[in-house]
């Protein structure tokens, strides 16, 4: 059975790093990190093998949307 991960990379998809998506949307890491912990964005994909945070084009759209800067 493959993971989500595993799917989203044979599909080719990229995945952005906490502090490359915090960058895109115009916050810090820690900030990113703390709406998750609040839950006031939804909880990130974790890698299987290291268990870093990892953000698809797509889910960085939901995340400006819901800051209210759907681009």
């Amino acid at each position: 059975m493959l993971l989500n991960s595993e799917v989203a990379y044979m599909k080719g998809e990229k995945y952005y790093s906490v502090t490359e998506t915090a960058q895109l949307l115009g916050i810090s890491k820690q900030t990113l990190i703390r709406y998750e912990n609040k839950s006031l964005f939804p909880a990130a994909r974790r890698n299987a093998l290291n268990g870093w945070r990892e953000y698809t084009g797509e889910d960085i759209k939901k995340l400006r949307a819901i800051m209210g800067r759907a681009r």
